[in-house]
């Protein structure tokens, strides 16, 4: 039986939940108090809100104590669950990028879009079927904007790169940064004794390497004493996280223009990044093999991300 625990206690009141998407220790939700009110960072799907529901009143609260749902982007990973976590949570405001709002009111071209990659039976198994929030109860963020919950205070930081309509939390009091997906992905299975691995997550289809590398240096450049990430929970040491970003970005590039011209561009592509984390995990101290155990559906994500980049550049010229 594992042992991976559904919830992990952190400094300031932060809780990682698993959320159960995909394997154990895959994927996050965060739970945020402050002066007996909580603040959610990302969602999970539609399967995960049981799971956060049971963490806020394992933690001691109401479901009324909930005022903010911050969605970081829309990609259903992180937001599938947003519109059946709301319908339990009767304060809450779901906190959104302007970009995400419409697909929040209404989920169902995220819903066929996603459908067209996944499957039928993979997406109603990951999925389920997202529901849309009432466009009343949506609240959409300016960059720099602060939320406040309790007497803390929350900067908003719209962060593309990933995605155009991601925005990151940065938690003052804890100097720390609710990151979704611009500050990559790191797996506590493959922390070593040189601490976290990361890598940069291009998914399909706003990958932009310039937006993505200036949001990691602005997140860099608030000095966080931690990082929350979606995939998944609390990293530290963010200066040595953000140059391995940018080594690995700078790296990609490189890959998507030297294959570009390949006649099986996609498999050539994917070969070139799994060697390449190969190589990076077991300059950690961690196994090659380990990519595959972990990293397998990423090579496949990254790869469609910088085809699709390579694709824009295409039809730019």
């Amino acid at each position: 039986m594992s042992s991976h625990s559904l919830t992990t206690s952190h400094p300031f009141g932060i809780t990682t939940v698993d959320a159960e998407y995909v394997r154990p220790g895959f994927a996050a939700v965060h739970l945020v108090e402050r002066d007996g009110r909580v603040a959610i960072v990302d969602t999970g799907t539609n399967d995960s809100v049981p799971l956060v529901l049971a963490a806020i009143r394992a933690r001691g609260h109401a479901l009324d104590a909930v005022d903010i749902v911050f969605v970081t982007h829309v990609h259903l990973d992180h937001a599938g669950g947003a519109g059946e976590l709301m319908r339990a949570l009767p304060n809450a405001r779901a906190i959104a990028h302007p970009r995400s709002v419409p697909h929040l009111r209404d989920p169902s071209r995220l819903i066929e879009a996603s459908r067209v990659v996944y499957g039928e039976a993979r997406f109603d198994a990951l999925y389920g079927t997202p529901v849309p929030i009432e466009p009343h109860r949506i609240g959409e963020t300016k960059d720099g904007d602060l939320l406040t919950l309790g007497a803390s205070e929350f900067r908003v930081l719209h962060t593309p790169g990933h995605a155009l309509h991601h925005h990151v939390l940065h938690d003052i009091d804890a100097r720390a940064v609710f990151t979704g997906d611009t500050f990559g992905l790191s797996y506590r299975a493959l922390d070593t004794d040189d601490g976290a691995f990361i890598v940069p997550t291009t998914t399909p289809t706003q990958f932009d390497p310039q937006q993505l590398v200036a949001s990691v240096r602005r997140i860099v450049a608030l000095q966080p004493e931690a990082l929350y990430l979606t995939h998944y929970g609390r990293v530290t040491g963010a200066e040595r996280l953000g140059a391995a970003l940018e080594e690995q970005i700078a790296a990609f590039v490189a890959i998507a223009q030297r294959h570009a011209g390949s006649s099986d561009r996609e498999r050539a592509i994917g070969d070139a990044l799994r060697l390449l984390w190969i190589e990076r995990l077991e300059a950690h101290g961690a196994p090659g093999a380990a990519v595959d155990d972990w990293l397998a559906e990423d090579v496949t994500l990254n790869t469609q991300g910088l085809i699709a980049w390579l694709q824009r550049a295409e039809r730019g010229r």
